[in-house]
């Protein structure tokens, strides 16, 4: 009976056997990570947003040759190679059964992907974000509450969660704070179709972060010092605190933009983006809502990330985390960490399975004056 509980709309939809998302975090999720993630039961993307076209390839390629599952790819259009990310998704379109991202395609585009049979699952963080992708087209939506890392908002889940599941008729992913079976089973609880979880499966044996990094994530164990900051990209993304964070906040406006007009170079050298491209990315952001300090400073986010993440110099980057990392203390096989999960929900929905219902006539009732004493 606790088996079929765990078959839901989205194990349904994505064709795991779980359902349990690895998000799709810039320089961690890689192919070794989806694999395993898909080999476990759960459903993996990968982080196209920080790879070339030649790049994210061989990296299909390598999931393909070791699991047989089907996985997603996650982009964003605003990265050079967007038009090419879409067409490689669609070639592939016999194994990647989902696309994800956050500020995303067109309804034309989303309409692309759907005539190829792919999946829209759009990030969102905040009720009109959710029912703007829905018009747009989405076939689910993961909703990130605050607790969750990098890019973030301000409402923890429990909040976000129930509101966006009485607004949209689409199945919903929960995440922000899930690391758990018991969090699994909670969520579940409140109507969603199952969870995402980025930092716990970052902090896994699979995960390509250098140990050095893993180290600052392991030894974090307050959760205030996991907390959201504009001072990377202008935009509330929540990390670990580290000297190069508060360095970036102690700097100011002035320090800032220089870092990233810093960083937009090397960016453009990496990825091979044209000066018309990048004016072009900085119009249509401003033409989103985007302020023009805040486009400036979009390009310190996948350069900074990426000293700690590709690197292992966590002291000279930043460490995007969910507030979970504070009661991780392990970095288990991601097949583990899956198993683990699965049976504790399994655990915790067969409780409730076997609970006798109190008989509620027997319960007294407050008084008014107890209620509000």
């Amino acid at each position: 009976m606790t088996a079929s509980l765990l078959q839901t709309e989205l194990t349904r939809t994505l064709g795991c056997r779980y359902p349990i998302v690895q998000t799709a975090m810039g320089w961690v999720a890689d192919a070794n990570l989806v694999s395993a993630t898909t080999h476990a039961g759960g459903f993996g993307f990968l982080a196209a947003a920080v790879m070339s076209t030649p790049t994210l390839r061989e990296q299909i390629a390598l999931v393909r040759e070791r699991c047989e599952g089907p996985f997603g790819v996650n982009f964003h259009m605003f990265q050079p190679n967007a038009a090419e990310v879409i067409d490689t998704v669609i070639e592939h379109r016999d194994r990647i059964r989902a696309v994800s991202y956050g500020r995303g395609p067109d309804a034309k585009t989303i309409a692309r992907f759907k005539q190829a049979g792919i999946l829209c699952m759009p990030t969102v963080g905040a009720l009109k974000h959710a029912q703007k992708a829905v018009e747009l087209g989405a076939d689910l939506i993961t909703v990130q509450g605050g607790e969750g890392g990098g890019h973030t908002g301000s409402v923890p889940t429990t909040l976000l969660l129930p509101q966006v599941l009485d607004a949209v008729k689409v199945p919903v992913v929960a995440a922000g704070g899930f690391h758990s079976g018991r969090g699994l089973a909670g969520a579940l609880g409140f109507g969603a179709a199952g969870i995402a979880m980025g930092t716990r499966f970052l902090m896994t044996a699979e995960s390509p972060v250098p140990r050095a990094t893993l180290q600052r994530y392991l030894d974090v164990r307050d959760a205030a010092h996991i907390r959201a900051s504009t001072a990377l990209d202008g935009m509330p993304q929540r990390m670990i605190d580290n000297e190069f964070l508060l360095r970036l906040e102690r700097g100011g406006l002035p320090s800032r933009l220089l870092v990233a007009m810093r960083s937009a170079w090397s960016w453009r050298r990496q990825t091979g983006m044209s000066m018309s491209h990048m004016l072009k990315t900085f119009i249509g952001a401003i033409r989103e809502g985007d302020s023009a300090i805040q486009t400036m400073m979009a390009a310190n986010a996948p350069v900074i990330i990426q000293r700690a993440m590709v690197d292992g110099r966590p002291d000279e980057g930043v460490l995007p985390s969910g507030q979970v990392a504070a009661v991780i203390d392990a970095l288990p096989p991601v097949a583990e960490l899956i198993a683990s999960i699965v049976a504790e929900a399994e655990h915790c929905l067969s409780r409730l399975q076997t609970t006798p219902i109190p008989n509620t006539q027997t319960i007294a009732t407050p008084t008014r004056s107890a209620r509000t004493a």
